[in-house]
């Protein structure tokens, strides 16, 4: 099929499109424009745009960037004709609180039926469908630390003072981290608004070296010997593996956090009919197999079955099962407050 592209917004919005075939004004065919990241361009038209494509006779029209442009651009323009955006967790949240996104009719979305149960959640919850996720665990150099770390506990050892990295407020995972911290003292998140969770770090503050925004930090403080420990995603592992192959990853048997990225329709969409097939398609078994793969990206559909080589260092199997879900509707309000905080105690 020929590839086409098309500038999908008003001339107002400057768009960052990939590049490719000049689009056709009169190709004919029914357009669905969908914003995403963009990242493994080619392996994502392989494996999702031209499948889609071809099955209903459609054309994708794609609008690529960050998370918090593409999130921006629409926010500000209520004529943009994007029909489909794929965001993080915690910024879906802000969409759906602000408005600009329809409330999925999951009837309409038959593999749905098909999510794991933290994904399951969020759906009964009112937010976008869930496609991918991922999630946060300990990984350490067993021979700079002396011992096995297992639990979140762990990270309060005095044996590991000036030894720890932690993920900074400011990245997906930030929030993450205060709720680990909560869950370490036994208290109640909500009810006291993140107040033990903050005496906590508190604590922990002595262990931490510093925080860090991506895992590339990372890979460099384990490679210098700077840090012996690190709570972190489990995207990052390759690139810390590669800087010091000595790591081991654990996902504490108590469980773990995730984030999902999510695929949300646009409250103004000319095209729901379609988008909502889209979503059916990312949501699909044949689909999530082949992503997992050529992708690397952790299925959301329960009947998806990976290899062991595959499944490595993926929310999968156990790790998805004993996963638990940020509230971000009530996390997005008090972030600034947060943040404050964390700044206060942890960044200080």
């Amino acid at each position: 099929m020929k590839k086409t592209w098309k500038l999908a917004l008003g001339a107002a919005m400057a768009l960052t499109l990939v590049t490719g075939c000049s689009a056709t004004e009169d190709s004919g065919k029914q357009q669905l424009v969908v914003s995403t990241w963009g990242l493994s361009q080619d392996v994502w038209e392989q494996e999702v745009k031209i499948p889609f494509e071809e099955k209903y006779d459609v054309e994708l029209v794609l609008d690529t960037g960050g998370t918090n442009d593409r999130y921006t651009k629409l926010a500000n323009n209520p004529n943009s004709t994007v029909d489909i955006i794929e965001l993080s967790q915690a910024t879906a949240a802000n969409g759906y609180e602000a408005g600009l996104f329809e409330k999925l009719d999951y009837s309409k979305i038959p593999n749905a039926s098909q999510l794991i149960e933290p994904a399951a959640e969020l759906a009964e919850n009112g937010f976008g469908a869930a496609y991918t996720v991922n999630s946060i665990g300990i990984i350490y150099n067993p021979e700079a630390v002396g011992f096995e770390i297992n639990d979140w506990s762990d990270l309060w050892n005095e044996e590991l003072q000036g030894k720890i990295s932690i993920p900074d407020i400011s990245t997906t995972f930030g929030p993450a981290m205060v709720y680990v911290a909560n869950d370490v003292v036994g208290g109640d998140i909500e009810a006291d608004q993140g107040e033990a969770a903050f005496k906590a770090l508190e604590e922990l503050k002595p262990n931490i070296v510093k925080t860090y925004s991506k895992s590339s930090d990372l890979a460099n403080m384990f490679a210098s010997g700077e840090i012996a420990v690190a709570v972190v995603g489990d995207f990052g592992i390759p690139t810390i593996e590669q800087a010091q192959p000595n790591v081991k990853f654990v996902v504490p048997a108590s469980g773990t956090y995730v984030n999902f990225n999510t695929i949300d329709i646009n409250k103004n969409s000319q095209n729901k009919e379609l988008a909502y097939e889209y979503v059916n398609w990312r949501l699909s078994q044949e689909l999530q197999s082949a992503t997992a793969v050529s992708l690397n990206e952790a299925p959301t559909n329960k009947d998806v079955v990976l290899d062991e080589e595959t499944a490595q260092n993926k929310t999968y199997g156990e790790v998805a099962d004993n996963a638990k879900v940020i509230n971000y509707s009530f996390v997005n309000p008090l972030l600034n407050n947060w943040v404050d905080q964390w700044n206060r105690i942890v960044n200080r």
